[in-house]
Order: C-alpha cells, then sequence, then structure tokens
C-alpha cells in the first residue's frame, strides 16, 4: 500500500526570507510538496480606534517589495507562493481546503493580533510552529531564566556568559519542477491597498527597498564595502544620511533577513576585518531586540495596557490639540518639530530621534504613550510591534527603565547631537 503523499502550506507572516527559515526548512524536509502562502488582510490598512491606519503607505511600500522579493527567491527553488488580499480567515481555510494541505508551518508568534491569525487554521490541520525570530533562543533562555529580568543589563550578562547562538541554516536546495502548483499570483500594487504612488523624499535617510536580497547587499555594503561596521557606535547618534547607523532594522522587523544572521556577520567581520567596540555595539543592540520579545512574551497584555508591564497607575491625556501639534510637528521645540517630520514624510526617524519625540510626548506633554506608540506603528518602516511598544513603554518610564524618571532635555540634545543645526533645517524649511 503507496504511502500518502504530504503536502504542506509555509504560511509566511514576519519571516519573508529563504535563508535560515525553520518553517521553510522543515516543510522542505518533512514533505512530498511545499507551498507558499501569504495573506494581506485589508484590515491592517484600516483606521485603529486613535485614528491612525494600521500601516501607512512607507510600511505597506517596503512590505509589498518583500514579497516581490520572496516570490522571485521562492521561484528558484521551485517553491510557488500563494499571495492573497483579503481577510485572512477566509483566505486561508479556502487555500488549506483546495490543495489539501495537510501541515501548516509558521513562525511562532506570542503578541494580540497574531494569536487570533491562528484560530483561522481548521482543527484537521496540523499547525507546526517555531520561534524563529530571536537571536538567542526561547528554549535556552527559559533554561537560565523563570522570569525575565526587569533591567536589560542582567539580561545581556547572562544570556553572554551562559548560551550559545547557534548556526544559521543552509541554504534550501531547489525541488523538482512538479512541486509548483499551476496557478501564479501576483502581489499587489500600493493602489491595491489604497494608496498612491509615491517617491522617496530625497533627505530620506532610509531610501532602500524590501526584501531578503537588499537587507544582504546592505549588511555586505555598510559592514565589509565600506566598512562602516568599524565606527558604528561613534557614529549611531547620527541624523542625517544614509551610513551613520546600519539602517537594518526594517529587514529585521519583517523577517527578510534573521537576527542569526546578522550576528553571523558581525563575527565573519570580526574574523577577517576587525573587532573592536563597534562591533560588539551592533550586537548588543541586537540582544536588545531580544530582550524586548522576552519581555512581551513574560507580561503579554500588559505590554499593550495604558499602565504599563508594572501596573504603574499614572494620569495620561488623550487632548488631541496637542497631542496633533506633536504629530505635526508644531511644539515649541524645534527639534523634536524636526524629527516628527523626518518622520511624517519618510516613515523613518532615527534611534535618537524615537527617544527623544517619545520622552517629549509623554513626561513634557502627558500624552497617552500608547497614542504615540500606535503612531509609530502605522509610520515607521521598521515597525516590531515588540522593540515599539517596548520603547514607548521604557521612554513613558512605565516599562524596563531603571531610572523612571529620567527626562531628555530637547534643548541639550539639539546641542549635542545637531550642533550646526543641519537636521533642524533639513526637516523645518522643507
Amino acid at each position: 500500500m503507496s504511502r500518502k503523499k504530504v503536502t504542506s502550506l509555509v504560511w509566511f507572516r514576519n519571516n519573508l526570507r529563504v535563508l535560515d527559515n525553520i518553517s521553510l526548512s522543515k516543510s522542505i524536509k518533512e514533505s512530498d510538496k511545499t507551498i507558499g502562502f501569504i495573506n494581506i488582510d485589508p484590515n491592517d490598512f484600516k483606521e485603529t480606534s486613535f485614528g491612525f491606519k494600521k500601516t501607512e503607505k512607507f510600511r505597506a511600500k517596503f512590505l509589498l517589495e518583500s514579497i516581490s522579493d520572496l516570490k522571485k527567491n521562492l521561484e528558484k527553488l521551485n517553491i510557488s507562493l500563494i499571495i492573497k488580499y483579503e481577510n485572512l480567515g477566509s483566505s486561508i481555510s479556502k487555500t488549506i481546503n483546495k490543495y489539501q494541505i495537510d501541515n501548516v508551518y509558521t513562525q511562532k508568534e506570542w503578541t494580540r493580533d497574531e494569536i487570533v491569525q491562528e484560530k483561522n487554521i481548521p482543527n484537521d490541520t496540523n499547525l507546526i510552529k517555531d520561534f524563529d525570530q530571536f537571536m538567542y533562543s526561547p528554549n535556552d533562555v527559559s533554561e537560565i531564566y523563570d522570569n525575565i529580568p526587569r533591567g536589560f543589563s542582567n539580561f545581556r550578562k547572562k544570556c553572554e556568559k551562559l548560551l550559545k547562538i547557534k548556526d544559521i541554516l543552509p541554504p534550501p536546495k531547489p525541488l523538482s519542477l512538479d512541486n509548483k502548483i499551476d496557478e501564479v499570483f501576483n502581489v499587489p500594487s500600493l493602489s491595491d491597498l489604497g494608496f498612491e504612488h509615491f517617491e522617496v523624499h530625497k533627505e530620506s535617510a532610509f531610501k532602500f527597498s524590501g526584501g531578503e536580497n537588499s537587507g544582504i547587499n546592505r549588511i555586505n555594503e555598510y559592514f565589509f564595502q565600506s566598512r562602516n561596521l568599524s565606527k558604528y557606535k561613534l557614529t549611531r547618534n547620527g541624523l542625517l544620511g544614509q551610513n551613520y547607523s546600519s539602517k537594518i532594522s526594517s529587514w529585521l522587523s519583517n523577517g527578510c533577513i534573521s537576527a542569526k544572521y546578522v550576528y553571523s556577520q558581525i563575527k565573519l567581520y570580526e574574523n577577517t576585518i576587525e573587532k573592536n567596540d563597534s562591533t560588539y555595539w551592533l550586537f548588543f543592540e541586537l540582544i536588545w531586540r531580544d530582550f524586548f520579545k522576552y519581555v512581551s512574551m513574560q507580561h503579554k497584555n500588559k505590554f499593550f495596557s495604558i499602565d504599563g508591564i508594572y501596573g504603574n497607575n499614572k494620569e495620561w491625556s488623550t487632548d488631541n490639540n496637542i497631542l496633533n501639534k506633536w504629530i505635526n510637528g508644531e511644539t515649541e521645540d524645534p527639534f523634536i518639530n524636526a524629527n516628527m517630520n523626518e518622520l511624517s514624510q519618510t516613515g523613518f526617524m532615527s534611534n535618537r530621534g524615537r527617544q527623544n519625540v517619545a520622552n517629549y510626548l509623554t513626561k513634557e506633554l502627558k500624552i497617552d504613550w500608547r497614542i504615540g506608540a500606535e503612531y509609530f506603528e502605522a509610520l515607521l518602516i521598521d515597525y516590531d510591534v515588540h522593540s515599539n511598544y517596548g520603547n514607548w513603554l521604557y521612554n513613558a518610564g512605565i516599562g524596563n527603565d531603571s531610572m523612571p524618571f529620567r527626562k531628555f532635555n530637547p534643548k541639550l540634545q539639539s546641542e549635542r547631537y545637531d550642533p550646526d543645526k543641519k537636521f533642524e533645517q533639513t526637516w523645518l524649511n522643507g
């Protein structure tokens, strides 16, 4: 009696890559036929309760570019990518039924919206989930932590001392041509998602396209070609231009490249070119990224609550006049205004800018931190739920900051990081 052939669906979420993708690798290994699937949900482009689109045009453009690149890379492996632009519930169930799917492989998530999505998988379909967004494996971290510490330093020191980062998975080998399905699916356009075509702002510090290939090229350029990695710690607080920082967060947030892949390239750089404080500092920031993911995993919905993860009861304002001045770059502080203008016109803001505008909204203007977090969610190309909400909690003084009452002085910050006022002139006079 012949064995029933196993057909599997790789459901791509925030893991839009071929290299170092656990779900894809497992499906290829464990199935007779592998089909890719991605769903773009129209609800992700509607307004939220605070009045912002959940996803604005900058994020949308990068996402579509990333999906297009994923489709091309899967084609090289003879794997078809089903692309749907509809409600996920009907989309994924219809796909599973049509192609008689036995297994669905996907990246394991734990935040509210993603958990709801998984309920759309029919009960008689095997859902196989793997953590694939960390540098340090959750299984390893759980061996040293029952509860993630409030402070980052303790987490970092213990991870560095006791844990090893696993090697990246080898690139998948192409499957036979008969693995492909007959249908060909097109990537939606910006207009399909309700946006007009736009040109990237001439002064934008982020002029890159989405996709795995573009992310790998950026790492090669920033690390090995220009060797800017060697001075990263000295330049990372810059405000203008492409190369004061690595700019790889957008590819990380969409999973176009994995954190383990970035780590592997840092180690390659250190072994072949140079190891210094700057190469360590990029690794240090990858640990921060992991940390916020573990904090959100531990605290679940508290991560999104008005009182923060430790229940700090504060009085927050929702004054629209004050809020709109912040959004529109019309506050009393030019440094804040310049950063907010950069964000609204490009979908990008420097780390230095983000800390300042978040601190200003929550501690100077006393506006509900969740509104600021949602505005960032809409606009930022590199939006990552864990880093975004974790940083907002931190700056609002209701998260993981060991000095929750710290308050930035934007005037002093401007004098230190924009002494010749080039940044302010760029974004206040444009």
